[in-house]
């Protein structure tokens, strides 16, 4: 047959017979190595067995396929790649006589039945299970245990080879771990790899070197963010500093995860966000954290109006502070490190949480945030430079990472006095609307207070008046300021003193389009996981903040 030429057969019949059983490191590199090739070779076999009349003629045909098949059956390293089982399993099944027509076929059906329950199955009676029968072992526990073996010799190879050297990245025995990976790249979905692969990282790390096959990086990204492998978070963080193309993946999957799955507002988003081990990596590398907030940005700026994406912006942010400030100080960075383009004057007081702050100073705290924001504004308010304008950016972005001061405004305008009610209105206002385009900002602080007037009388009064019920709709209808309406009716629902009963049935009445209650949704989200870090815990507002959920997702 054309499609199998005699040099191959050859090649590869060499190779199978040389290979046996790979239980030593070099014949698993070099199987691993010519993983793809063999799988190509493999599926001009099955083309060619799919086009024979019977097993008579496929084995006269292909003298040397059974043969072949059958040492490859027993290579752990061929078995542990599906594709490679795969296409074994189809070439036996090509094999195979429904209606044998001679001693010769009888006589293949029973040595195929045996390879397919070796390779599918740990049935009695198989040639695989009596073979090692006498060990105490299952054919497939052979095997795992096998490729453990193997790889366990190539774990120690890869710490040998930086073990005690004084200048280790430069007399790391590069050449070797570079044709490990490239080995490895076939395999990366196979559980017993996962132990070599972290070893392989680990060394990268130590070495400070790209020693690393790139499609050995690019396989383990692929597999990680496809869930089909499972490394230790070590291992993981190791690869993130090897690679940034890695980095900006996970980053960009915990982005897209968040914001297109439904069940991320039914959980807490700041156990969601820990679970990606991005802050914990952010708060140990420094450059993890300017990648990570650098895509965070450059989305935010394409989508500045998101609620969504300022909320997984801020849960984040929160979560790596706590990872930053439960290091040791001696081995922390100066905050400064992770935020070079804001003033330092903004960082003190916005990356102190609430929590730290005693709630009898919030007014004050909030007061002092808002006078510096109104510095940075007012050059911009004034014609400057490009310039100008990036400092105000800067200064926003600071302001989403730190979004829970902006909750907490929204929550003491809740039972403000008029008297104070002036600067939290303005941060939520700049918030929302950080720009001056046609010098809107106070248009935009107006709708703000008339907003806040209409919920303080809808939610302290009873029952509810329905001039304000209908006012605060219209103002939700309104492109202008609907989600700085809407922050505000969020927090109403959560920190009024009303019954719940109450607060469900004006829900019920202002809040009727799906797209909003979608974005009340994720508001509540970012109420949540402000109320889950602080230092103490109210029960009836956690309560509430259930039942509101709940009902905005029912309806």
């Amino acid at each position: 047959m054309e499609t199998v030429s005699e040099t191959d057969v050859q090649f590869w019949m060499a190779k199978a017979v040389d290979w046996g059983e790979a239980t030593s490191c070099s014949v698993l590199l070099d199987t691993s190595r010519h993983l793809g090739s063999l799988r190509s070779f493999l599926q001009q076999v099955l083309q060619g067995l799919q086009q024979m009349s019977s097993t008579s003629e496929a084995m006269k045909t292909f003298p040397f396929v059974g043969q072949f098949l059958g040492r490859l059956c027993w290579n752990p390293c061929v078995i542990a790649d599906d594709r490679s089982q795969r296409l074994l399993l189809w070439c036996l099944s090509c094999l195979y006589s429904a209606e044998p027509l001679n001693a010769v076929e009888r006589k293949a059906n029973m040595w195929i039945k045996n390879m397919l329950c070796h390779l599918i199955s740990e049935e009695e009676g198989s040639v695989a299970h009596a073979t090692v029968k006498h060990a105490g072992l299952t054919p497939k526990r052979y095997h795992s245990e096998a490729l453990q073996k193997v790889v366990s010799l190539m774990i120690e190879e890869v710490i040998k080879s930086c073990d005690g050297l004084p200048n280790t990245s430069a007399r790391c025995s590069n050449g070797n771990i570079h044709a490990m990976s490239t080995a490895c790249a076939a395999l990366v979905t196979c559980p017993q790899m996962s132990p070599l692969i972290g070893a392989l990282l680990k060394h990268s790390m130590l070495c400070g070197s790209s020693c690393l096959n790139q499609e050995f990086i690019k396989e383990i990204s692929e597999a990680l963010i496809s869930k089909r492998l499972v490394l230790e978070d070590e291992a993981v963080v190791n690869l993130w500093c090897c690679s940034p193309t890695c980095l900006e993946g996970a980053a960009v999957s915990l982005l897209e995860s968040v914001l297109s799955d439904h069940e991320t507002l039914t959980q807490s988003l700041d156990k969601y966000v820990n679970d990606s081990l991005l802050p914990q990596a952010s708060a140990d590398h420094c450059h993890i954290f300017l990648t990570v907030n650098e895509i965070f940005r450059n989305v935010l700026i394409e989508i500045d109006e998101n609620l969504a994406m300022r909320v997984l912006v801020q849960v984040f942010t929160v979560c790596f502070l706590q990872r930053l400030t439960g290091q040791k100080p001696q081995d922390r960075l100066p905050l400064r490190a992770y935020f070079p383009h804001v003033m330092p004057s903004l960082l003190t007081p916005l990356l102190t949480a609430p929590s730290e702050v005693p709630r009898e100073a919030w007014l004050d705290h909030l007061s002092w945030i808002r006078s510096l924001f109104q510095s940075v504004t007012e050059n911009e308010d004034a014609g400057e430079d490009v310039r100008a304008y990036q400092a105000v950016f800067e200064a926003w972005f600071l302001l989403v990472q730190c979004g829970y001061w902006v909750d907490t405004a929204a929550e003491l305008l809740v039972l403000a006095a008029p008297e104070n009610a002036g600067p939290l209105l303005w941060l939520l206002t700049f918030f929302h609307h950080p720009t001056n385009r046609g010098h809107q900002r106070s248009q935009q602080i107006a709708v703000a207070r008339e907003a806040w007037s209409h919920l303080r009388m809808l939610f302290l009064t009873r029952p509810p008046p329905p001039r304000h019920l209908s006012a605060v709709k219209e103002l939700l209808s309104s492109s202008l300021s609907a989600n700085l309406v809407l922050h505000l009716f969020s927090n109403f629902t959560v920190f009024s003193h009303g019954p719940v009963s109450i607060i469900t049935e004006i829900t019920d009445k202002v809040l009727t389009e799906a797209a909003v209650k979608r974005r009340a949704l994720w508001i509540l989200a970012s109420i949540r996981c402000r109320l889950n870090s602080a230092a103490t815990r109210d029960d009836r507002v956690h309560s509430r903040l259930r039942t509101l959920q709940d009902t905005l997702l029912q309806t």
